[in-house]
């Protein structure tokens, strides 16, 4: 197997996430082309997971694991002398035909106990990662995930933490402040009150933090707003338990909150 052109084949794809279906179509035709037995693991409508095996009998120890989808925008093929340009050339599909190519390596050096997982969604929420959890053999024992992180090997990653945060307040006209309540002060409040907490730290992996990534409320210059939000991502170093306890302490009773993963 061509790991070059096999990554050059994967780049020309488009799978910006949640639109991984037509690579997730191609990469499950790479594998049976190869004689592997290829599940799907269903995710969400048109969202799937592919976990592939030697053969259907196969009870694999140590699987690779990569992601199908990519950040958008999406940017065309390319190299050089050196290197290979494009969207996922790097994260992640070079790490993919890579995988593919050392798991089809070590099958035929007599290593039959590999396997492939490729998720969707792990750009945003990980919603793949999730399904892939839920259903993964009992066989499995470790679990190697490629990322072009530094080129290093780790132990340990950072988690995710999503939510988004709603304050309600009452409109009034800005001329009668006295009359309407802002739902967007309300709300500011709340991210000051969590930007201010210490947040959970790890001795390896380091601090948490949070990106506030979305803010919406209000729609005219002269009226108070009565609605707003705010969507929050907290790379986790700890227990998102302890995420969730400052968010809920921050929130209290002026707004409520709706988590997207724990």
């Amino acid at each position: 197997m061509n790991i070059i052109s096999l990554t050059k084949d994967f780049i020309q794809i488009q799978s910006p996430t949640p639109e991984e279906a037509d690579f997730a179509r191609y990469v499950e035709g790479v594998l049976d082309d190869l004689g592997w037995h290829v599940e799907r693991q269903d995710v969400t409508a048109n969202r799937w997971n592919l976990f592939a095996v030697p053969s259907a009998e196969s009870q694999p120890e140590v699987v690779f694991c990569a992601h199908l989808d990519t950040v958008a925008p999406y940017v065309e093929l390319s190299e050089d002398d050196a290197y290979i340009y494009g969207r996922g050339a790097c994260d992640d599909k070079g790490v993919m035909a890579a995988m593919i190519a050392a798991a089809i390596r070590l099958v035929e050096e007599g290593h039959t106990g590999i396997g492939l997982l490729f998720t969707v969604g792990e750009e945003v929420d990980s919603v793949g990662a999730k399904a892939a959890n839920a259903q993964a053999p009992e066989s499995v024992r470790y679990t190697l995930i490629g990322e072009p992180t530094d080129n290093t090997l780790i132990v340990g990653q950072k988690g995710i933490y999503l939510v988004d945060i709603r304050t309600m307040g009452t409109s009034a006209h800005s001329a009668y402040p006295h009359l309407g309540e802002s739902a967007v002060v309300k709300l500011l409040d709340i991210l000051e009150a969590i930007r201010s907490t210490d947040l959970p730290e790890d001795p390896e992996l380091g601090e948490t933090t949070v990106n506030i990534s979305r803010l919406s409320g209000g729609d005219r210059y002269n009226v108070i707003p009565d609605a707003a939000s705010a969507g929050l991502l907290f790379r986790v170093t700890t227990s998102t338990r302890e995420v969730e306890e400052i968010v809920r302490e921050a929130v209290g009773d002026r707004g409520t909150i709706q988590v997207h993963n724990r």
